[in-house]
């Protein structure tokens, strides 16, 4: 028991060190492209970080959802991504963690700041100013319209997520393969046998 709560403060501290350095370069880089750009591109950029967080919000609901066994008969044929995709139903607590609450959240937050910059970029454009009625109008706007498509999107995802989670955790898995034995980029640790094949 002790052993579960070393491992659970151990990735608790890990995955906050994660969450701070990607939240510093997810917010570097939009304000980078959206420094510059008009607010139409502005738009298309917001669009693509909630895509993003859409994206990975159906991927930690995958995991969870997914079932080792389909992936045992694969990986003994040894189908490239086969063994990454059970790895990925094991660790199912962590892929969920980092791919919903992590990049999901992080998209999120930074989804409302590049927003909020949008706005500001169209207000100007308008011909009003910082403080003005047409930017609190539009912030209004912008941000009820970023939380629809955020909520919508996830709940969309979620069922798809739910329904395909065997082919989305494969598919995973593949990119998974080729990230460690292309690449040499190791994302899972060895682990012992568990208990999710139900």
């Amino acid at each position: 028991m002790k052993s579960v709560w070393k491992d659970s403060i151990r990735w608790s501290g890990l995955i906050a060190v994660i969450t701070l350095v990607l939240a510093a370069i997810f917010s570097m880089v939009s304000t980078a492209f959206l420094s510059g750009v008009g607010w139409a591109v502005g738009m298309l950029i917001v669009f693509v970080i909630i895509m993003t967080g859409v994206f990975f919000d159906m991927i930690g609901v995958a995991a969870t959802a997914a079932s080792e066994k389909p992936f045992h008969a694969m990986a003994a044929k040894k189908i490239p991504g086969a063994y990454h995709a059970m790895l990925v139903t094991r660790n199912a607590d962590k892929v969920a963690n980092f791919c919903a609450d992590v990049v999901g959240d992080i998209s999120g937050v930074v989804s409302g700041t590049a927003a909020s910059a949008v706005v500001l970029q169209l207000t100007f454009a308008a011909g009003s100013g910082d403080g003005s009625t047409l930017q609190f109008v539009l912030n209004v706007i912008f941000t009820a319209v970023v939380a629809a498509l955020t909520v919508s999107g996830k709940a969309l995802g979620k069922t798809f997520a739910i329904t395909k989670s065997t082919a989305i955790v494969y598919k995973v898995g593949k990119i998974i393969y080729v990230g460690e034995d292309k690449l040499k980029i190791k994302i899972f640790k060895k682990k012992e046998r568990s208990m999710k094949n139900t």
